[in-house]
């Protein structure tokens, strides 16, 4: 999330957070501004100062693709300022570039004196969150050598090295420190005509360590052209709105395509294929998260399904092969996130490639066959049938399904203490707030688990031609709803029970986890009914969406991560499921509230919002530390354009 006033840049697996002057102020915490790179801040300082001082704001930055912002030295109105500054930035992949240019005011020739500083502090983003962690770092060395055109700001910690160039056309006539550390001011005088113009053109590379070199950048509108012809491949083709759409819903879809777009980070298949896969997210999850990916690529399957092949590649190309008890790998597990940064390569976080996610592998298995259904290309199934096999066997194996038991997770201290979605430390409580202890089997991973079964076997049986595996699967399938029809039914409350502890207790949450179900088809009729009428009624719905976790009972806070606010995400999974049980009044409803809330956010969801009702607040509150644009978010419009495309196809063969 950006902090008030900012606007934040995103493309090929590059952002920048800019402040309304344009500037980077290098705050950390929630909102943390700079350019970022693979996990680091390349660009921590970026003031600008006109005339000795700092300018005042005509127009502040904003934009898509480019932030334009107008600027002037001081001034008054009988002395109005000189000359303007107009301002217009972009990134590309490593690069943030920039172009100033200074517009006369006056008959007569001015001069114009500008000062840039600069600085980088090559912060890890796990240093920048507001968790009161620290780390270790000794024996690193910033450094910032001057050259003609600008300055290179190099971080090194033993083999571990990157940079940052700071080019300038023309060059500066000064480059100099303005105090003790590493940044640089660089200083310009320019006489701009009378009734003419000067320019600037800047640009900041980032080199990090063990990747190749950004190219080399051109100007601003360069960039956004390039940008700009790449997001209209992906958004152009349209999109199958019913003829009786609700307001709203094409421009959800057409802001959350264009985000989508901008949120794509290159990959790598399996035999070394070039791939964009769906980020998670701005600014915290740039990167590939295999539940997220998977969410994202299932929402968008239907109508962009190279989402999902290429998420699909991805995600083979790093499965678990081995036992790594650090980062939590084990053979056939799908990975939970990837990380280029320092902190990972030093495994001093252990997100480098971790694996702590007790429902990506059987997500992973879901797409797989929901992309073959869905395209009719059986190709991807055939040649992702060895590491289908080996997440089916993590299931049984390591994942806790084999013998009659279910998927669990164990809390990792070191990562993850929840491995499902509601990964926060006590999201998984009872009533109380009481934080369930380990192993735990949540409800919605035994969900998955169960559609994994019922479509691999399908996989097996018109893909593979193995009649026998499929038979299998079939069987594991039948015999994990049966039981947890048992286990995890709550008589009393009439609904199923957010998890199981590591004791087999009921974990009695009344919690949105209950709606995945209906999604993924394991509950019996009469059960899915009763949940999907159960999720609409007030201390779940607040009228925008459905909490996570029914107020009234007291674990709930509105403001709490998982324990009482709104995840748009969250509720396309429990829209999809209202529909694919024909309960498509409560789906209207739920369709209508989510396009509701996206009216007030510029038709863009947030992450997450507060779980205050309508009755409460006339617009949808904010959650304070929700991302933006969150690819899973970004996706869920296109889960609403299903589950109303469902209700139409119902409503026409009634007829």
């Amino acid at each position: 999330m950006s902090g008030s006033g900012d606007t934040t840049l995103v493309h090929a697996g590059t952002f920048a957070v800019l402040g309304a002057d344009g500037g980077v102020t290098g705050r950390r915490g929630t909102s943390p501004d700079g350019l970022f790179h693979r996990d680091a801040r390349h660009l921590s300082g970026w003031t600008l100062s006109v005339d000795g001082a700092a300018p005042a704001v005509l127009v502040p930055s904003s934009g898509e693709g480019t932030s334009q912002s107008v600027l002037t030295p001081p001034g008054t109105r009988d002395e109005p300022a000189a000359y303007t500054v107009f301002r217009e930035q972009a990134v590309d992949s490593g690069v943030l570039t920039e172009r100033l240019r200074l517009v006369n005011n006056r008959r007569t020739p001015v001069a114009a004196a500008l000062s840039l500083t600069a600085d980088a502090d090559f912060a890890d983003q796990f240093e920048l969150r507001s968790d009161k962690r620290s780390y270790d770092k000794d024996g690193a060395r910033h450094t910032a050598h001057t050259r003609t055109d600008g300055v290179t700001f190099t971080y090194e910690r033993g083999a571990w090295i990157s940079r940052t160039e700071v080019h300038a056309s023309p060059a500066p006539d000064a480059v100099r420190a303005p105090g003790p550390g590493t940044a640089r001011r660089l200083d310009w005088h320019l006489e701009i005509p009378a009734h003419g113009t000067a320019e600037l053109l800047l640009s900041v590379m980032a080199h990090a360590h063990g990747a190749s070199a950004p190219a080399r950048p051109g100007t601003p509108a360069q960039a956004v052209a390039g940008q700009s012809a790449d997001t209209a491949a992906f958004t152009e083709a349209p999109l199958p709105l019913p003829p009786d759409a609700p307001d709203g819903l094409a421009a959800a879809c057409a802001r959350g395509l264009s985000d989508l777009a901008a949120l794509r980070v290159p990959a790598t298949g399996p035999d070394g294929e070039r791939l964009r896969v769906p980020a998670a997210g701005i600014p915290w999850f740039l990167t590939l998260f295999g539940r997220d990916s998977l969410f994202t690529s299932l929402f968008a399957l239907p109508y962009r399904p190279e989402l999902a092949e290429d998420t699909l590649m991805a995600l083979a190309a790093t499965q678990g092969t081995g036992y790594d008890a650090g980062r939590g790998e084990q053979p056939g597990r799908i990975v939970h996130e990837i990380r280029h940064g320092e902190l990972a390569h030093f495994r001093q976080v252990p997100y480098g490639r971790y694996y702590g996610s007790v429902d990506s592998t059987p997500l992973f298995l879901v797409l797989l066959n929901s992309f073959t259904e869905t395209t009719g290309d059986t190709a991807l199934a055939a040649r992702l049938e060895p590491q289908a096999r080996a997440a089916v066997e993590w299931m049984f194996r390591d994942g806790g399904l084999g013998d009659g038991g279910y998927l669990v997770y164990s809390p990792d201290p070191q990562g993850l203490m929840n491995q499902n979605w509601k990964d926060s430390e006590g999201a998984i409580c009872f009533l109380d707030g009481t934080q369930a202890e380990g192993p735990i089997a949540v409800a919605e991973a035994q969900g998955y688990a169960y559609d994994a079964l019922v479509r691999t076997a399908r996989t097996a049986r018109e893909v593979w031609g193995d009649a026998a595996y499929a038979d299998r699967l079939d069987d594991a399938a039948a015999e994990l709803r049966e039981r947890f029809l048992r286990d995890f039914w709550m008589a009393g409350p009439d609904f199923p029970a957010l998890a199981l502890d590591g004791r087999g207790r009921q974990v009695d949450s009344p919690a949105s986890d209950a709606g995945h179900l209906l999604w993924s088809g394991i509950l019996d009729d009469p059960r899915a009914r009763r949940v999907g009428s159960r999720l609409l009624e007030p201390d779940f719905f607040s009228g925008w969406s459905i909490r996570t976790l029914a107020s009234g009972v007291p674990a709930y806070h509105p403001l709490s991560y998982h324990r009482g606010t709104a995840w748009p995400h969250d509720n396309a999974v429990i829209l999809l499921g209202l529909a694919r049980y024909g309960l498509f009044e409560e789906a209207r409803t739920l369709a209508l509230g989510l396009l509701d809330a996206s009216a007030h956010h510029g038709h863009r969801l947030p992450e997450v919002m507060a779980g205050y009702s309508r009755s409460e607040h006339p617009r949808p509150v904010p959650y304070p530390h929700s991302c933006s644009p969150q690819a899973w978010a970004a996706a869920t419009p296109l889960a609403v354009l299903t589950a109303l495309r469902a209700e139409r196809a119902y409503r026409d063969a009634q007829v």
